[in-house]
């Protein structure tokens, strides 16, 4: 009976502490300090299996690289207008949280309900080659069980049948 009782006791602590863990938000990971466009690329896919990014092909000798490959967004008649679509698609979606709009870029992030695990999500509009370059990683754990490419493929949805 001790044993029985004990177990009970263990399991009952870990609940606990995974609720405490999570309502502290010590799942949420850090903050990446180094996204955004730069020389016509977003950041690398993740070492990782648990990212997603339509400039994977960019790196062909990355790890990952045939796990994180998604084609890109299709502009519909301007690239402002489509990220501003993409804007108000990722708002409404649960746990997205627009965090940054520049010319051109969108930088979202998207907090799971229950375990509070952060995805960051980056938006570009390549003039160059007409399309909406996309990267959506998460910050923890080793992998996402496909989540950002649900993801990415939602907003795509989305926006073609709003389109």
């Amino acid at each position: 009976m001790a044993f029985v009782e004990t177990a009970l006791l263990t399991l009952i602590a870990l609940a606990i502490g995974v609720v405490l863990i999570t309502q502290l938000g010590l799942l949420r990971g850090r903050t990446p300090h180094d996204l955004g466009a730069r020389d016509g690329r977003l950041k690398p896919p993740s070492l990782r299996p648990n990212s997603v990014s339509s400039q994977a092909g960019l790196y062909p000798e990355h790890p990952q690289r045939r796990y994180a490959e998604i084609a890109p967004l299709a502009v519909d008649d301007s690239g402002p207008h489509t990220l501003e679509r993409i804007r108000r698609i990722v708002e409404s979606m649960e746990g997205g949280k627009l965090i940054r709009s520049d010319s051109g870029y969108l930088y979202a992030q998207f907090t799971s309900r229950t375990l509070k695990l952060v995805d960051d999500v980056e938006f570009w509009f390549d003039a160059r080659q007409g399309v909406v370059q996309v990267r959506s990683a998460s910050r923890l754990p080793h992998s996402d069980g496909g989540a950002n490419r649900a993801r990415v493929e939602a907003i795509r949805a989305r926006l073609t049948a709003a389109g």
